[in-house]
């Protein structure tokens, strides 16, 4: 009689312990999971951190060199007061232009900027306090 319940006490720990082990055996491999794969290990991105977009539209896309160009837009993640400033593309590196701005109510921008050297000026708009990873796409503006 010791025997059989020896032997059924045995089965349930068994059963209860191989149990375990395949449930853990599932969130091991969460756990397991490459840290450099994109959200692994950290919060879900808020809009201060990297879900910010911004919009551009530029009112002429071809001027004669001195006139200037309205660029205007809209932003979604950035705070209203947020600065914003014109980039333009010199030698494949994004350089600041002297265009500044600020997200206004309703999240919309609009600033103005002058050329005076004849070329073609590719040109995005960018936050200024998030080091540049929210910015718009591009536009092109050719100066003669």
């Amino acid at each position: 009689m010791t025997w059989v319940l020896r032997h059924r006490c045995g089965r349930a720990l068994g059963a209860g312990l191989l149990s375990v082990a395949l449930l853990s055996g599932g969130t091991a491999g969460a756990f397991a999971a490459d840290s450099t794969a994109p959200g692994a290990g950290s919060a879900p991105p808020s809009p201060a951190t990297g879900m910010a977009t911004i919009t551009i539209h530029a009112d002429k896309t071809s001027v004669k060199a001195g006139q200037t160009v309205t660029f205007s837009g809209r932003t979604t993640g950035l705070k209203v007061g947020s600065p914003l400033l014109l980039q333009h593309q010199k030698s494949g590196k994004w350089v600041p232009m002297k265009a500044t701005s600020k997200v206004k109510n309703g999240s919309s921008y609009s600033l103005t900027a002058t050329f005076n050297t004849p070329g073609t000026e590719t040109l995005r708009v960018a936050s200024a306090n998030m080091a540049g990873r929210a910015h718009s796409p591009t536009v092109t503006v050719k100066v003669s």
